[in-house]
């Protein structure tokens, strides 16, 4: 797509169905289709670095079926980000699920070809080993970003059985590498029994901060927000969102649940609430199908996938427009 064409958007639902066709994010064109996108939707369909429940691997094609139903125009950032910027489905990753290490640089690979085409990613996991990689790609475009981690879990542990590359290791890794920005560091929705208060002490030493889902009942999703975008400051941003950080009444589709999370209300509405921050790529992961309901955790992640992919959209417009201005 040129600079002078308009993005094409979803399929018209007045002409064809939402339930007829085949599946891309919110019926959006295929990359192929398109030639090149600002914002990617690409799934990652691993999850061989489970430490429980697996079906991780199923979860980017059931957002992406859920998200038939969502429309072009977003009332709640008042928003069409389909008609701001080029937003297209990639497609899946082939990561090798029997050799985690090549899987990791498989992701990495193929991360690095999006990116080098000018584009956002919004990645569907997949578990949350697939965090790593991607961190490292969008770390060699803007150097150490800004990390929000909405998770039911720390995911700042060593190693599990001797393994360095799991879905509770990633963040770990990437404060190891140096591809964060250990200054503007956050754990969103944790909760939930550890295997010590050591837990805790070492994330604190990495630099994170913790809001518990507690904190964000107690103290509401307004001044919650407000806490983070101070803390991430006019950093690059990329946001990681393991669907667990729901509580299992709105997200029962996962691999590890925890009791006492956020409602799916709580957590669009901090997305939203992060909209001035620099948001340079998201993943969504750990959607697990086989023990979802009526498909409700699918739909939940496909409405968190779009809040995220408006932010960026509407990011992408902000800096055209100010750089047709110049």
């Amino acid at each position: 797509m040129s600079s002078t064409e308009s993005p094409r958007g979803p399929v018209d639902s007045s002409r064809v169905p939402r339930y007829a066709g085949p599946a891309t994010f919110a019926r959006l064109p295929r990359l192929d289709e398109v030639g090149r996108a600002d914002v990617a939707v690409v799934g990652v369909p691993f999850d061989s670095g489970v430490s429980y429940r697996p079906g991780a691997r199923f979860g980017g094609n059931a957002i992406r079926e859920a998200s038939r139903l969502l429309r072009p125009y977003n009332p709640a950032q008042d928003a069409s980000p389909f008609a701001l910027a080029q937003v297209a489905d990639a497609g899946d990753i082939a990561a090798n699920p029997f050799n985690i290490n090549e899987a990791v640089e498989t992701v990495e690979a193929a991360a690095d070809d999006l990116l080098d085409t000018g584009a956002r990613l919004m990645t569907l996991g997949g578990d949350h080993t697939i965090a790593l990689p991607l961190l490292r790609s969008v770390a060699k475009k803007h150097g150490p970003v800004a990390l929000l981690h909405f998770d039911a879990h720390l995911d700042t542990w060593d190693t599990y059985f001797g393994a360095e590359y799991t879905h509770g290791t990633p963040f770990r890794r990437a404060v190891e590498e140096g591809i964060l920005d250990t200054s503007a560091l956050s754990h969103v929705g944790t909760r939930g029994p550890l295997y010590g208060k050591q837990d805790l002490t070492d994330d604190e030493k990495m630099g994170f901060g913790i809001v518990t889902s507690a904190d964000v009942m107690r103290r509401g999703v307004d001044e919650i927000a407000d806490q983070l975008r101070q803390r991430i400051g006019d950093r690059p941003l990329y946001i990681s969102i393991d669907i667990d950080v729901l509580d299992p009444a709105h997200a029962p589709g996962t691999g590890t649940p925890e009791a006492g999370g956020l409602t799916s209300r709580e957590l669009l509405e901090i997305l939203r609430g992060l909209s001035s921050c620099h948001l340079v790529s998201a993943d969504l992961v750990e959607v697990a199908p086989a023990y979802d309901h009526a498909e409700i955790t699918s739909v939940a992640a496909s409405h968190t996938a779009y809040e995220l992919t408006t932010i960026m959209s509407r990011q992408i417009a902000a800096e055209k427009a100010a750089g047709d201005a110049r």
